[in-house]
């Protein structure tokens, strides 16, 4: 898969997305590069006037919220409306995330969302699957795991921390597995075995979860229903 998108597409597709929000809107904040120029044009939108709240989904995106002046609450007080999420790959209505190590809590609130938007650059497209799949799992469920991904025909790989020593530790304080599988020729079933291994928190295979793809580029975005 290509990486690394340009930042105008980026904030092109991040932008378009944070058009859809409206007055009295509780706005799901998704995770990552992409989804923070969505924030920051949120952010914009309250400055200017308008009565939204956001409920983050990780450490990032509520300082990043906070910073923007958005005014967050979670979903022990409220219902999501619209989400605003990035992903690492896109496959039709399929995405895999989990790049940044927070899809845990982005799917909780993805999927409690009344309408999701995914925001990517052109990179982030595949006609098939094959980004490894990152697993959030509890530490002490780490080599069996590994060994019921190793069953299903994946190769884990422990994530490791960038400047210490050691994995890296979500906000869950949980580690990750990144599992390259390949093709995935049928998502659905990958994440319905992958959801019953002992010990995995979450997976980062969302299937029929997003409802708008909004894919930025140099010129434009191209938004495609679902």
């Amino acid at each position: 898969m290509k990486q690394g998108g340009s930042d105008d597409a980026k904030r092109a597709a991040g932008e378009s997305a944070a058009e859809a929000v409206e007055d009295g809107m509780v706005v799901g904040l998704g995770t990552g590069s992409t989804a923070a120029h969505a924030i920051r044009a949120i952010g914009a939108a309250v400055d200017a006037g308008l009565d939204v709240t956001g409920i983050p989904t990780s450490f990032q995106s509520r300082e990043l919220a906070r910073d923007a002046g958005i005014p967050l609450t979670d979903l022990d007080a409220a219902e999501v409306d619209l989400a605003i999420d990035g992903a690492d790959q896109v496959a039709g209505g399929c995405l895999i995330k989990g790049g940044g190590a927070a899809h845990a809590r982005e799917k909780i609130v993805d999927t409690a969302a009344d309408r999701l938007l995914v925001v990517v650059d052109p990179t982030k497209e595949a006609d098939v699957l094959d980004h490894p799949v990152p697993l959030e799992l509890l530490p002490a469920a780490r080599r069996p795991v590994a060994a019921a991904v190793e069953r299903l025909g994946g190769e884990p790989a422990l994530r490791r921390a960038e400047r210490k020593d050691g994995p890296v530790v979500t906000d869950n304080g949980n580690l990750v597995l990144d599992c390259a599988f390949g093709a995935i020729a049928d998502p659905a079933a990958l994440a319905a075995d992958l959801a019953t291994i002992p010990g995995v928190v979450e997976h980062g295979l969302f299937v029929g979860v997003a409802d708008e793809i909004h894919c930025g580029t140099d010129d434009g975005v191209a938004v495609r229903e679902l």
